[in-house]
């Protein structure tokens, strides 16, 4: 068995190491020939470099893809799928033939870009060009933080690379400057990216729009560099990854210089050949130049016994399976703690935690922005919460996503909290990247209108089902006087069309504790908080109704006799509701108020529990500070919504609302104008 460092050697002697290559050319393009669609000029490409780093150095077990000390393989050029869906089958994963056939084809296990959860081996969902190494930032953070806090003298459990393919339009990506830049500071030395130097995308040759020196680039980052490898030789490849490795003190990115589509005589070195299937023809003649006389989807027995891992896998993961007993016998506590945070479990005592804290905001009743609800909430989770990882974008102190516990994630590889910078996108895939990793329950923070800065990488979260918590503070025209550019008026409802994303809008401490709960509860997807910067009032409420808070959508303040209205509110209206409610009944009108602080996990509800909060025929008015179309769904063409349609103006608060109408008054008028 190799060691850590050593490259593993060739199974067999039968076998021409070109054919190993050739095998994954062979299977991209028969793929996407039968599918009639696919990129495969990467995959034909990038198959010496693929060859070499999964048969000599991945340390991986096919017959175990979630075994915790596994290297991380991440494909950020994911439009190249075929390439890691042809290493997957011919390792010995649980990929068939049968698989590789139905590329791209409805309910397949090899879809157009790979995807987190449906394909064994496939570590996170790529094709966002520049997410995947974003992502792949996120796990060598997640093996550094984890190693330092478990590893002990003479047990060292936590000790793994991260290894990531990219192209050229990963580098071109501005998220690969935001994420590359924090790795190098963070000096993160067990990340390997192999940068797919083809110089072609599917407009054609870069040259004409990048031409960035990209070793300098990383350089300047702080990265270990090496340059010009020739990425259709082997031993050029084997000596770049045994260099980056035996240096670990920086992230090193390896410029590999290949042709795209290499093996097609009239296709290869074009963009003709990147996102197409190469035809009939040029696949048969592809066959004959390099040597593949084998009929589509027919590997040889002896290619097969070639590139099998299962093996060498098994023996790996024994020997640290070996070693995990002997760290478990010499510190019991730290490898149970070290099992349950690899498995996502919450603490024995989290139930108590959380009752704790939603208890004591409502013993407190705290009239503070729900900014500083969520900070509150923080403080009183993290102590009882290893493993929960914060950051912000550079607006800790606006933000409030830190607490008193809070300690400064380094180049030492300690710490619980990271300034991720003036870097949204990357903060957003970096903690993608984490919470896949696992060990951590990430969380992070920036103002709500940057959230579209953010947004991709948010979507990637709903769609990878991520235990990951994006708090974003400063949510609405209560900005006041920075203005339209900072306040946030589509925001709250353009996330919440993200599908599998929660979006909580709570109006007051005891919602922002029950959301906190219920983001670190939710293990299958990510959670979003808006959170207000100015002060709101605590609702006094009976048990029933916290309770019902968890719900998503309840009533918060009834009427005595039939209600001839309901008022729905978010946030910092709520109280606008509780006012106009109040007006209304001095005027002979008993209105409803329903809080919703989080709309999709009220539509989650059954038909029976959205019926006692709102019945059908009664007449319904909204009000949220920002737009309301959204809000439609729920009151009806004939109800009302009180927002803004339009964007801010830079005044103080008070007067900003009172300029837009959304105040208790204009909530009046139009309940009025239901009736």
């Amino acid at each position: 068995m190799p060691s850590a460092l050593a490259p593993a050697r060739m199974a067999s002697t039968t076998v021409k190491p070109q054919d190993l290559a050739n095998a994954i050319r062979a299977l991209a393009m028969d793929a996407v020939q039968k599918a009639n669609s696919g990129h495969p000029g990467m995959p034909m490409g990038m198959a010496e470099i693929a060859e070499v780093l999964w048969r000599r150095f991945l340390r991986h077990n096919p017959a175990n893809p979630a075994w915790a000390d596994r290297d991380r393989f991440v494909l950020s050029n994911g439009h190249g799928s075929m390439l890691q869906y042809a290493l997957l089958h011919l390792t010995g994963y649980a990929v068939s033939m049968d698989d590789l056939k139905a590329f791209r084809q409805m309910h397949s296990r090899t879809p157009g870009h790979p995807e987190y959860g449906m394909t064994p081996g496939v570590e996170t969902t790529t094709g966002p060009l520049g997410q995947g190494l974003a992502n792949a930032v996120g796990m060598a953070l997640a093996e550094k933080l984890l190693g330092a806090e478990f590893n002990r003298p003479g047990h060292t459990i936590v000790d793994h690379q991260t290894y990531v393919f990219l192209g050229d339009g990963c580098l071109m990506e501005g998220i690969s400057h935001e994420v590359c830049s924090l790795a190098g500071t963070l000096q993160l030395g067990k990340l390997v990216a192999l940068y797919d130097d083809n110089g072609i995308s599917i407009d054609g040759h870069v040259a004409g729009w990048f031409t960035d020196n990209t070793p300098m680039r990383f350089a300047s980052y702080g990265w270990h560099v090496i340059p010009n490898v020739d990425g259709h030789d082997p031993k050029a490849v084997e000596a770049a990854i045994a260099e980056a490795r035996a240096d670990q003190s920086k992230p090193t990115l390896i410029c590999c210089k290949t042709v795209i589509g290499k093996g097609s005589p009239n296709k290869q070195g074009t963009h003709d050949v990147h996102g197409a299937a190469l035809g009939d023809k040029e696949v048969a003649a592809t066959r004959e130049a390099i040597g593949w006389p084998h009929p589509p989807f027919e590997i040889p027995a002896a290619v097969y016994e070639a590139w099998d891992q299962r093996p060498r896998g098994a023996g790996l993961e024994g020997d640290w399976n070996a070693r995990f007993d002997a760290y478990a016998r010499a510190h019991p506590e730290l490898a149970k703690e070290f099992r349950r945070r690899m498995a996502g479990d919450l603490p024995p005592n989290w139930g108590e935690v959380a009752e704790s804290l939603v208890a004591r905001a409502v013993e407190k009743a705290e009239t503070v922005a729900t900014r500083k609800a969520s900070q509150i909430a923080i403080e009183a989770i993290a102590p009882h919460l290893p493993g929960f990882l914060g950051g912000s974008a550079d607006l800790t102190g606006s933000n409030l996503t830190n607490w008193s516990g809070s300690k400064a994630v380094t180049a030492a590889g300690t710490g619980n909290y990271v300034s991720f910078g003036v870097r949204e996108f990357g903060m957003a895939a970096i903690g993608n990247g984490i919470a896949l990793h696992g060990g951590f329950i990430p969380y992070s923070g920036t103002f709500l209108v940057f959230s579209d800065y953010a947004r991709n990488a948010v979507r990637m979260a709903a769609l990878m089902k991520l235990r990951n918590i994006f708090v974003f503070t400063h949510d609405s025209i209560g900005l006041g006087e920075d203005g339209p550019t900072h306040q946030a008026v589509e925001h709250v409802s353009s996330l919440r069309l993200i599908p599998n994303l929660d979006l909580w809008r709570p109006c007051d401490t005891v919602e922002t504790a029950v959301a906190w709960a219920a983001g670190i509860e939710r293990r299958n997807g990510p959670s979003a908080f808006a959170l207000s910067r100015q002060n709101v009032p605590f609702v006094k409420r009976s048990p029933e109704q916290v309770a019902a808070i968890r719900k998503g959508g309840y009533v918060l303040s009834d009427c005595a006799g039939a209600p001839k209205a309901a008022i729905l509110a978010t946030g910092s209206e709520v109280s606008l509701a509780l006012a106009a409610q109040k007006t209304l009944a001095e005027a002979g009108i008993p209105v409803r108020v329903v809080s919703m602080p989080c709309t999709s996990i009220f539509d989650r509800q059954d038909a029976a529990w959205k019926a006692t909060v709102l019945p059908k025929g009664l007449p319904r008015v909204s009000v949220e500070a920002g737009v309301t179309d959204f809000w439609r769904k729920y009151v009806g063409l004939e109800g009302a919504a009180v927002g803004v349609d339009s964007f801010g103006e830079s005044a103080p608060a008070g007067a900003v609302y009172k300029h837009f109408g959304v105040d208790a008054e204009h909530v009046v008028a139009a309940v009025k104008s239901v009736l």
